[in-house]
């Protein structure tokens, strides 16, 4: 069966910026979904992340705002210490609750919200890191009928939150980072459809 997609969570943590960049420079200008991250980094961190990924990669890579209406083509990065959120009206929330997982912004608070608004047309993707943080959060998109993705922890520089979705059993699939890129041009040329 066919399966349009809308948009795409990723949550990573140490590692990252290699991970992303290695994802996102091989994504077109005008690439046609969106594109929501949360990468943990210190909450006194400068916008230096968002510029230099910006430099290496084509799409439109920025620092989301808060109530910005979410629009494709572009990459939404969570701003240091605070929750991402995704509302029904497909506008940005961001958030100073609580750490979850020991983390602000936290992958599964923007995987979870993600979920309930995108339900089946949402893809998931987990990278590197060093905790448990989207565990949580790829189930929730798991549950909803939506496409999940690990990168295999082989690769990634740091495995334990890769194998912590993985272990979940709730990834269909477990991919280098050159096979997710390949998936997401695929989505692109196909009219960000693919087969379920």
């Amino acid at each position: 069966m066919t399966k349009v997609y809308e948009a795409i969570v990723i949550g990573t943590s140490a590692g990252g910026f290699h991970a992303l960049s290695s994802i996102l420079e091989r994504l077109p200008k005008e690439f046609r979904l969106p594109i929501i991250v949360v990468q943990h980094r210190a909450k006194d961190s400068l916008e230096l992340f968002e510029e230099i990924l910006q430099r290496r990669c084509p799409v439109t890579v920025k620092q989301a705002d808060e109530k910005e209406k979410i629009r494709p083509s572009t990459v939404y990065i969570a701003p240091p210490d605070y929750h991402i959120l995704i509302e029904a009206d497909s506008t940005i929330s961001l958030s100073t609750e609580g750490p979850v997982q020991f983390s602000r912004p936290s992958i599964d608070v923007l995987f979870e919200s993600a979920a309930v608004v995108y339900r089946e047309k949402l893809i998931g993707i987990v990278l590197t890191g060093s905790n448990r943080d989207g565990a949580a959060g790829i189930s929730a998109i798991s549950r909803q009928g939506g496409l999940t993705i690990a990168q295999d922890p082989n690769e990634a520089e740091y495995s334990m939150m890769a194998q912590a979705s993985i272990d979940t059993k709730n990834v269909k699939h477990v991919m280098r980072l050159t096979a997710i890129a390949d998936l997401l041009l695929k989505l692109h040329n196909d009219g960000s459809s693919t087969q379920s």
